[in-house]
């Protein structure tokens, strides 16, 4: 890694140092309302806390943010809309932006990024900047950090090392366009479906696989109806903490270092905590009988990349050159 991306990296990840945080005595009490869709045992969830805990104490707890797992505050597209529309603070939300802003779409590229060092060169820099200030611009939602994502990896009944080994894999992936074709493209037979359906559609044979990170492929209990996990890590990613750019503006300046500062903690806290949460979901994973293969990536992102640029909107492609090309 270069000096440059070094010092960018250190700078985008949470500062573990604490600034000088102006606490503002003699101001209201202050309110925020975070809500996601992970549940209680989920990093995202104990890092929401943390982030809760952090502003509480350097607001001396005046600050407090309510977390709301398991989309009790709604799913998250409503979430998001009620941040636009000033019902809801805070949320966990990444690709689905893409609505209001078509950059957030690089946020689920397949082999865009292909290791968490080059995420956080990304999410952290210039190019991270850029996505981040078209979503604040057109979603009116403020990213103050973000959380790693679990790659993404391909479950089936028989080791798939090679695209050519996909032969016509009948692949449950969600109805993302650009899934559909990247796989397409790989050699598989992708089928769009609901999460919900696919435990029962592996069990009785309509499918032969899905694809997603370890942490979901152990709470769905994939592990019972699929032998093998392909590490193909073809999805790597952040996921933005993020406020409603209109509650944003109501803090004071004081108020708004204390909160993004408690985002910066939390963001730290995090990373520890997913790093952790790997190599315990991959062990338990193994002691349940999954076999894991170490599938070819670079064969996989050679095929997969042509597809990724069409796919995207034109819009974001310079972009998506951008990241492919960085290397950290």
């Amino acid at each position: 890694m270069t000096t440059t991306r070094r010092t960018l990296l250190i700078a985008g990840t949470a500062a573990l140092a604490a600034p000088s945080i102006r606490t503002a005595y003699g101001q209201g009490r202050v309110t925020l309302r975070l809500g996601h869709l992970a549940n209680e045992q989920n990093v995202w969830h104990r890092a929401s806390l943390h982030l809760a805990e952090q502003a509480r104490a350097l607001s001396n707890g005046r600050i407090e943010v309510q977390v709301f797992p398991n989309e009790t505050l709604g799913r998250e597209m409503d979430v998001i809309n009620g941040m636009q529309l000033g019902t809801a603070d805070m949320t966990i939300t990444g690709e689905s932006l893409q609505n209001w802003a078509p950059l957030a779409s690089l946020l689920a590229v397949p082999y865009a990024i292909t290791s968490i060092e080059q995420m956080d060169v990304i999410a952290a820099g210039p190019i991270g900047q850029q996505i981040n200030a078209e979503i604040i611009g057109r979603a009116r939602v403020r990213p103050l950090g973000y959380f790693a994502r679990g790659p993404r990896n391909l479950t089936s009944n028989r080791p798939v090392r090679t695209p050519d080994e996909l032969n016509g894999l009948r692949l449950r992936v969600p109805n993302v366009p650009l899934f559909v074709a990247v796989w397409q493209a790989l050699g598989a037979r992708p089928t769009p479906m609901a999460f919900g359906e696919v435990f029962t559609s592996l069990q009785n044979g309509t499918i032969d696989g899905q694809e997603n990170p370890l942490a979901l492929i152990r709470s769905a209990n994939f592990n019972e109806v699929q032998r093998v996990l392909n590490r193909t890590e073809h999805v790597r990613s952040w996921i933005y903490v993020a406020i409603s750019e209109r509650r944003w503006q109501q803090l004071s300046p004081a108020d708004r270092e204390i909160v993004a500062e408690a985002t910066r903690r939390a963001q730290a806290f995090e990373r520890t905590l997913f790093m952790e949460d790997e190599r315990t979901l991959e062990a338990d994973l193994k002691g349940k009988g999954m076999t894991f293969v170490d599938s070819d990536q670079a064969a996989f992102a050679a095929r997969a990349r042509p597809a990724a640029l069409a796919a995207v909107r034109p819009e974001a492609r310079p972009l998506l050159e951008q990241i492919i090309s960085i290397r950290a």
